[in-house]
């Protein structure tokens, strides 16, 4: 069967950067989506970016979709034909709407009547009758925020389209796409190389491009180029580079013929915080840092270059005089921020707004001060110190190297912190209040810092569920979503056990007084939080059943969930887990469908058969063993125990009659299955487990 090499490439205006990548994966996932859902043969589908150009390679196409049986139903044969057996205008609208008459219809006959059907195989179509249609269904189905139109037409896209490449092996696919006619032309590099380029075969990309275009147009490859020559040229200085992931990915979108260059900047700038020299190269001029041995910054950097020039050092000069402008700048506000105390800022924070219904930053300031105080008493934190911190946590944004340089709050606060003579641990809050900042980022180090970062979190939590401003499944303006789960990350991974969400979200709301408008609140951001356990328990391997079980029972101290999850993982692993969690189903189904009175306990006196006996003897030692395991915490131990009763519970189950005729019986056994599920409840709901 013949097989084919197909090709699209979208030929665009400078396309967004941190975008590139994910239209990218997105356009050949759905073109290869498609073809699934149509029947069309593929074999391997790879895909390609650069700044102006998204495509998609397809290898092993098949010639056409696969052939398929098509059976629709019609109506009953009793509504088919009339007393005379003539057909029905309702058989004749049905068989005019398969393309046949009433007589050629076959019949399909069940033990619930009889109908007409009609039956085809229908041949499927050619694929390049398909290709030009799905690849504008792709189109469409980009995730794209932002679309534009251009020109006198009416297509729209993220940016406008100059050409579109569709390959069938050696044909163009006949087509019109964003209101451009399919050619086999692509264009190289805008300085270097070909400006545009016939394929005479789908099979010469990507090399033809990288030939004779110079445009490097397999993302993956550029990219590693990229980090290769960024560690050789680093390692030539005598240091490591900051490869950071974001970066380098923003980077590779930024350059179709990566060039590395190095230049360097006055060793004088490195007297100020390194973070904000960093923040100028990293965040405004996409240039990776190079650090020593001992991980100080050097007086280097490192940038990537679109164009092979004949004067590279032009473009070294160009930009060691578009960053010394910028390091001069961060120079002269943090030698003129210094001539001010932190503690002196307060009054200014009076001046900016947290949020109109919340009141000012100087509002915000006293609830963390407070909020710390308390959370600082609750984990044996040094409270003076976590008021102090929590007091100075927002007065570093009334400076100008955080208005100038916004990522730089909390490390410039720290800065300014020591030099104001604070002590380190107040100082290293100021920074540490905001960890973690994203998912998998460090926790704050020590409690005091633990507890102002829980404190700032839970405030703004407190205040923007206060007034109704839930998070929605598209927007989430205030970062609720990451403020909850690193209140969760760090209450569990620094093992505060003495935290409960409930008195910790109480405290937070009362601490903004009669501002808050919605009634619910507490109960609300306790379910939004606990709403955030399972992705995160998910993406360290544990079972979505797992963590539902665990729900079920609702734990609000986030260390005793945890305790339970792993504990219920850990069960799942034991070979009476299978038994016991079918016995909590049967169990759960029995209860739900119970009629009457269930007793507080069972009565010993009532129990007759011999397996129910053994069953209440095993529950009344269990109980008594449990107790102190289920109080001190220890849910392994107590699921450990609690499988030894899988001989008794499966006995009972396959002997005894729980509904019996006998009232007194019937109740008293279904107490005992009370009493049974009670005690696997005390640490997850089994019966949700798969």
């Amino acid at each position: 069967m013949t097989q084919h090499t197909f090709l699209v490439e979208i030929g665009t205006e400078e396309l967004p950067p941190k975008m590139l990548r994910v239209l990218s994966e997105a356009f050949a996932s759905c073109i290869s989506a498609t073809l699934d859902t149509t029947k069309v043969r593929h074999g391997a589908v790879s895909w390609f970016a650069s700044p102006r150009r998204l495509a998609v390679k397809i290898t092993a196409l098949g010639g056409a979709q696969a052939d398929i049986n098509v059976e629709k139903r019609g109506p009953a044969i009793a509504q088919a034909f009339d007393a005379a057996g003539n057909p029905t205008k309702a058989a004749e609208g049905w068989a005019r709407s398969c393309g046949i008459t009433v007589r050629q219809a076959e019949r399909f006959a069940s033990d619930k009547g009889e109908w007409l059907v009609y039956r085809a195989r229908v041949k499927g179509l050619p694929v390049q009758e398909l290709l030009c249609v799905i690849v504008s269904r792709a189109l469409d189905k980009l995730p794209i925020q932002k679309i534009m139109r251009w020109g006198n037409h009416e297509s729209k896209f993220i940016r406008p389209v100059h050409t579109v490449t569709l390959l069938l092996n050696d044909r163009v696919i006949a087509g019109n796409i964003l209101g451009i006619k399919a050619d086999r032309v692509v264009r190289g590099h805008r300085f270097m190389g070909e400006r545009e380029i016939s394929l005479e075969h789908a099979d010469q990309y990507p090399q033809v491009l990288l030939d004779r275009g110079r445009v490097m147009a397999d993302y993956l490859q550029r990219k590693e180029n990229i980090r290769q020559n960024v560690e050789a040229t680093a390692k030539r200085l005598g240091g490591t580079a900051d490869l950071n992931e974001a970066l380098l990915e923003e980077v590779t979108s930024l350059v179709e013929w990566p060039v590395v260059l190095t230049a360097s900047f006055e060793e004088k700038f490195l007297s100020v915080p390194a973070e904000a020299l960093v923040c100028t190269m990293k965040c405004d001029q996409k240039y990776f840092p190079v650090y020593n041995a001992a991980g100080n910054l050097l007086p280097h950097f490192i940038f990537v270059a679109n164009i092979e020039s004949k004067s590279p050092w032009q473009i070294i000069a160009g930009n060691q005089k578009v960053v010394r402008s910028r390091l001069s700048d961060a120079e002269f506000f943090f030698n003129i921020d210094r001539k001010q105390r932190l503690e002196d800022r307060l009054p200014q924070l009076n001046t900016m707004l947290f949020q109109k219904q919340l009141g000012t930053l100087r509002d915000r300031s006293v609830r963390i001060e407070a909020l710390a105080s308390w959370i600082a008493g609750k984990i044996g934190a040094d409270v003076p110190q976590a008021a102090r911190a929590g007091l100075l946590s927002k007065c570093d944004l009334m400076t100008n190297m955080v208005f100038e340089f916004a990522d730089t709050q909390g490390v410039i606060g720290m800065h300014y912190a020591r030099h104001d003579g604070e002590s380190e641990t107040v100082a290293l809050a100021q920074k540490e209040q905001y960890q973690p900042r994203f998912s998998g980022d460090v926790l704050p180090t020590t409690l005091v810092s633990c507890a102002v970062a829980i404190a700032d979190k839970m405030d703004v939590l407190a205040g923007i569920f206060g007034i109704g401003q839930h998070p929605k499944p598209d927007k989430d303006p205030f970062a609720l979503r990451r403020a909850a789960l690193g209140v969760l990350r760090i209450i569990v991974e620094k093992k505060l056990a003495t935290l409960d969400l409930q008195t910790l979200t109480e405290e937070a709301v009362r601490l903004y007084g009669e501002k808050l408008t919605n009634n619910a609140v507490i109960n609300d951001i306790i379910n939004f939080m606990l709403g955030r356990f399972p992705s995160w328990y998910q993406e360290q391997g544990h079972s979505v059943d797992t963590i539902q079980a665990v729900l079920a029972r609702r734990p609000t101290r986030p260390a005793d969930f945890d305790a339970r999850v792993r504990a219920v993982s850990y069960f799942r692993t034991l070979e009476e887990a299978a038994s016991l969690t079918a016995a909590n189903k049967r169990v759960s189904n029995i209860l739900a469908k119970a009629d009457g009175l269930i007793h507080e306990d069972f009565q010993v006196s009532v129990l007759l058969d011999p397996l129910e006996i053994t069953l209440a003897n095993h529950l009344v030692v269990l109980r008594r063993k449990l107790k102190p395991l289920f109080e001190a915490g220890r849910y392994q131990d107590t699921l450990l125990a609690l499988a030894s009763l899988r001989e008794p519970v499966d006995a009972f189950f396959d002997g005894v009659m729980v509904m019996a005729d006998n009232p007194q019986v019937r109740i008293n056994r279904l107490t005992l299955l009370v009493q049974l599920r009670k005690l696997f409840l005390q640490v997850a709901d089994i019966s949700l487990l798969q």
